[in-house]
């Protein structure tokens, strides 16, 4: 394995982290307090 390509595999899994982590804030800004009542039981 070379080096850059473990590099590379990790910055591509930070990003996505990155990207999932942005679309969890966004969905508790839009929903609210509605979201949250749906999500709980």
């Amino acid at each position: 394995m070379h080096p850059k390509y473990i590099t590379n595999c990790s910055r591509g899994i930070r990003n996505a982290w990155h990207f999932y982590y942005a679309l969890i804030q966004v969905f508790k800004v839009v929903c609210g307090d509605f979201g949250i009542a749906s999500l709980t039981p």
